[in-house]
């Protein structure tokens, strides 16, 4: 591989690009990795969260094989769990799971945690498992009921967004901020650049 090196993100939320945009990072293509995200019989959320980013790192590196593009390149994936003590939440797709969550979530403390998968242009593969505690205001009938009407939890872990609407709901949070979003970019760009990824190369070369 020469010149710049490739990064490729199993993934195509929108959130995990703009996150990677504020650290200066912009894959150089997507490969959303489409799996089975159904946990295991009496499995934790932290396991679920890493093995789900692992799982979606292998099905990215065999689709990437199978088009025959982007050898050498660095594979990033990640996958994001809400937990409320060994209970893992949905990624709601429809009102009634959204409501359970934010049943569930009032008043009390849950943790997010991520799974950060690396694999190096070498075909080596990095982890990396963080967790943020969250604790939510008691919320009212009117409030949660406006935020399932919003339908920004759609299909986010937990059935909230903490970067929009729900961050009227928090009242304390420990730990990376980044993380509840979809990805800890602190923990991200550590590994990449432990890997020999120019991860500030942008920086002193904004467009």
């Amino acid at each position: 591989m020469s010149g710049h090196p490739v990064l490729v993100l199993a993934s195509g939320s929108p959130r995990r690009l703009a996150l990677l945009a504020q650290a200066g990072l912009e894959p150089d293509a997507l490969l959303p990795a489409d799996i089975d995200e159904t946990p295991e019989r009496s499995e934790l959320p932290r396991r679920l969260a890493l093995r789900l980013a692992q799982e979606k790192l292998r099905a990215a590196d065999t689709r990437r094989k199978a088009v025959g593009e982007y050898e050498g390149a660095y594979l990033l994936a990640a996958d994001t769990v809400v937990g409320v003590g060994r209970r893992i939440l949905p990624k709601p797709e429809i009102s009634e799971e959204a409501a359970d969550c934010l049943r569930l979530l009032s008043g009390r403390a849950h943790r997010v945690y991520t799974g950060v998968a690396l694999m190096t242009p070498k075909g080596a593969v990095r982890t990396r498992l963080v967790e943020t505690r969250v604790r939510f205001k008691r919320l009212s009938r009117e409030e949660m009921d406006a935020y399932v009407a919003s339908r920004e939890w759609l299909g986010k872990a937990g059935g909230y967004a903490i970067q929009g609407l729900a961050a009227t709901f928090v009242i304390k949070m420990v730990g990376s901020y980044t993380n509840v979003v979809g990805l800890p970019l602190a923990e991200t760009v550590a590994m990449l650049a432990g890997e020999r990824y120019p991860v500030h190369h942008a920086w002193g070369n904004p467009a």
